[in-house]
């Protein structure tokens, strides 16, 4: 379970950075920052988080509002229309520097950036953990909150393109979400620099498809 040992070494205000949404051939990539005061750290909210992929929907939502009202937080997101002229690695840094921006962090603040890579030119200073999302209480919580802000967004488009389900399959690569693709060909939510958009969007001819719609 992830702690707060990473927080703690940094002496000063530290704030977990995350993403959700790099592995989908649809929608957006939206990144969350969430900076926990030290005196926040004994609440027992904390001992629930853990990295999003583990928790049912429902517990990810519930967890995500006292997540929301007990720490420092900010999203940010990159389009489509960005992940495609920048690359999904680029685009998703694009994303983390707007949710960092979107926090207002305090002076000196340290990111803990999920990964094991970090932003060159970033806000703040940062710093990569492997499996953040598993050691760093802050990069928990911001997986969480990225997952639940990137799910509203992706059951919003799914109301406009209902034959796709995204509202279950968040844009991801499923069976059924490319056998949609195969069959109806891409939206201008999909992300036509990635191969099995590219691969429709050839078969179909671009019919039905507005760049940066």
């Amino acid at each position: 379970m992830p702690d707060f040992c990473l927080e703690s070494q940094i002496g000063g205000p530290a704030c977990g950075l995350d993403e959700a949404g790099r592995g989908p051939i649809a929608g957006p990539v939206v990144a969350a920052c969430v900076l926990i005061a030290p005196e926040a750290r004994g609440l027992p909210l904390w001992a629930a988080v853990d990295d999003s992929k583990r928790l049912p929907e429902k517990r990810r939502e519930a967890l995500a509002a006292e997540i929301r009202a007990c720490a420092l937080w900010g999203l940010g997101s990159a389009s489509v229309a960005e992940i495609d002229a920048l690359n999904i690695f680029r685009a998703t840094f694009l994303a983390m520097a707007r949710a960092v921006h979107a926090m207002s962090p305090p002076p000196g603040a340290v990111a803990l950036v999920d990964g094991n890579r970090v932003p060159e030119a970033f806000p703040v200073s940062a710093r990569a953990v492997v499996r953040g999302d598993s050691v760093s209480v802050s990069i928990a919580a911001a997986s969480i909150l990225a997952k639940v802000a990137r799910d509203e967004i992706m059951r919003a488009l799914a109301r406009e393109h209902p034959e796709y389900g995204w509202e279950r399959n968040a844009g991801y690569p499923t069976p059924a979400h490319l056998a949609a693709l195969a069959r109806h060909g891409p939206t201008p939510h999909h992300r036509i620099s990635f191969a099995p958009v590219k691969k429709a969007l050839a078969t179909h001819g671009g019919a039905g498809y507005i760049a940066g719609a």
